[in-house]
């Protein structure tokens, strides 16, 4: 299994794509949140609290949650382009016991998940700490608790690339694949909460479970209050961990049964 294993990292590192994900990481969250840092939540539209509320800070740190695409449609890629490419081909061909060869690239996937993860949150850190110092605010939140937020974000990111694994394996067509993820993540969920009856459900959802993990809700209350209805109830941090688990769990097994099943011609 360890060789499996050790031939997928090395695939993953013979190819651009990680390489520039990590640049997308960067540029996500040193650039995006030191964007929304220098310029103050408080200057938002709607208005929201400042940095130097835990509001204002949990506020900030949260729209890295909406980035989760991103990780997913890498995953949805990178298998949906060995079936386009039919590289599995020859990968099955080598290794006929397929299930070690998926569970391997599994493996793989989610560790490169969770190394854009910690990028993605070390830089978003890092320009969070260094706006704030530049504009002589002091942070509502201590700086144990901003790591925290940050490495819950960085969990998130690892569950949302082994998600887009698992849609990439059950669809395999990449155009159908990448616009399922991205549409339903970007916009999809969102909807979710407009539709009276339907929008209890999005807590259950992976976008509600990453709002509950993260402590982020400023979408959420202002969909409700433009729409003059109650906010959704999110659950707690440690259940919408459980139910973005409870998915990646589902993906990964969908990853590895569904190619079982099927030929890959």
């Amino acid at each position: 299994m360890r060789a499996f294993v050790r031939a997928e990292f090395r695939r993953l590192l013979a190819t651009r794509m990680w390489w520039a994900m990590l640049l997308v990481a960067v540029l996500l969250g040193g650039g995006l949140i030191g964007l929304l840092a220098v310029v103050g939540p408080e200057n938002f539209e709607p208005p929201m609290p400042g940095l130097h509320t835990e509001a204002g800070v949990r506020a900030v740190l949260g729209f890295l949650g909406f980035t989760a695409f991103v990780p997913a449609a890498v995953g949805t890629l990178a298998v949906t382009s060995e079936y386009r490419h039919r590289t599995v081909n020859f990968t099955f061909l080598f290794a006929p016991d397929r299930w070690r060869v998926l569970v391997a690239k599994l493996v793989a996937y989610a560790v490169a998940g969770l190394a854009y993860g910690l990028v993605l949150a070390g830089s978003a850190g890092a320009a969070l700490f260094g706006a704030a110092a530049a504009r002589g605010v002091g942070l509502g939140l201590p700086a144990a608790t901003i790591v925290e937020l940050l490495a819950r974000l960085a969990v998130a990111m690892a569950v949302y690339v082994v998600l887009g694994v698992g849609m990439g394996a059950l669809l395999r067509h990449q155009v159908a694949a990448l616009c399922v993820v991205i549409g339903y993540l970007y916009g999809g969920e969102l909807l979710l909460i407009m539709i009276p009856g339907v929008r209890e459900l999005y807590p259950w959802l992976p976008g509600g479970a990453t709002s509950a993990l993260t402590d982020f809700t400023a979408v959420a209350d202002a969909l409700a209050a433009q729409l003059s209805s109650e906010p959704v109830r999110l659950l707690s941090p440690a259940a919408g961990a459980l139910v973005l688990l409870a998915y990646a769990v589902l993906a990964s097994t969908a990853a590895v049964l569904r190619p079982l099943r099927r030929d890959v011609a």
